[in-house]
């Protein structure tokens, strides 16, 4: 697998967007009535779904991004709580001019995304949350996350780069050269080696525990959610996803064995055309409520 084979014969852009005065990097593609915004997990990279634009993009306009602090987006100096990614998400969409999207997001992407779903209803037509974080704060996952995150960015030994990346897969196979190459390149870029305790900062307990997204948050979410795990995931149980799905209003649970931390990657021939016939739903609906 290679990106470039992955979005073959599709027209795309990729470029970077000034969202609130952070220089974001952004894949857009697809010319759809409506668009699906992708959001990966921590110290990731648009690239994280490069098995899932090219499906999306027949259907929806497609903004795939490096988030606050993550990728060649820009790294401002001060920790990344959640209120922040949520700010420069919003100042991503107002610059792009987009009022009301789809997100379908990973890991913290999901976390963020969820938070700002809690807080303006208005902006989410629908969520996938994909083995999100933020409802649990569990210091021996938090150090995982940690540990191997500074390890591969503090070292230039690929291979710790490489174990990153082969811990989010239940197949090793899945974290493909390529996706090491370009993980590599990024942990190695100064600015990101210089704001590596920045993008660490919520697998600090005290600042996780004042981020979390707890049941009373997410009680507020209105849109249509579609939740999906790995029975595989090291970086959360299966119960950790049974009880967000409970505490999201209407959300909808998919597990997937034989599968670790990153279902749209590792199984996209199951999940997107899942993904497409939730989409398809949660846009009835809104249409049918307007």
């Amino acid at each position: 697998m290679t990106i470039w084979n992955e979005l073959a014969g599709l027209d795309f852009e990729l470029t970077t967007v000034d969202a609130g005065g952070v220089p974001t990097r952004s894949l857009q593609a697809g010319s759809g009535d409506e668009a699906v915004i992708f959001l990966h997990g921590t110290s990731g990279h648009l690239e994280a779904f490069a098995r899932n634009i090219a499906p999306h993009a027949e259907s929806y306009r497609v903004h795939a991004i490096d988030m606050l602090g993550h990728g060649y987006t820009g790294k401002p100096d001060y920790p990344y709580e959640i209120p922040r990614y949520v700010e420069h998400l919003v100042n991503y969409l107002d610059a792009v001019g987009l009022d009301r999207v789809h997100f379908v997001c990973e890991s913290l992407g999901g976390w963020v995304a969820a938070y700002l779903a809690s807080e303006q209803p208005e902006r989410v037509l629908s969520l996938q949350l994909l083995a999100a974080g933020g409802t649990v704060a569990n210091p021996v996952v938090m150090e995982r996350i940690k540990t191997s995150t500074a390890k591969a960015v503090q070292s230039d030994d690929i291979e710790l780069t490489r174990a990153r990346m082969q811990l989010l897969m239940h197949d090793p196979a899945d974290a493909t050269e390529e996706l090491v190459q370009a993980r590599h390149r990024i942990y190695h870029q100064p600015d990101f080696v210089a704001n590596i305790h920045n993008l660490l900062s919520l697998q600090e307990m005290e600042v996780r525990q004042r981020n979390l997204l707890r049941p009373d948050r997410m009680a507020l979410i209105k849109a249509p959610t579609l939740v999906v795990w790995g029975q595989e995931n090291p970086f959360g149980d299966v119960p950790e996803a049974k009880k967000m799905a409970e505490d999201i209003p209407g959300a909808q649970l998919e597990l997937y064995s034989e599968c670790g931390h990153w279902p749209q990657h590792e199984q996209a021939a199951k999940y997107n055309p899942l993904s497409l016939e939730f989409l398809a739903k949660a846009s009835a609906s809104a249409k049918a409520a307007i």
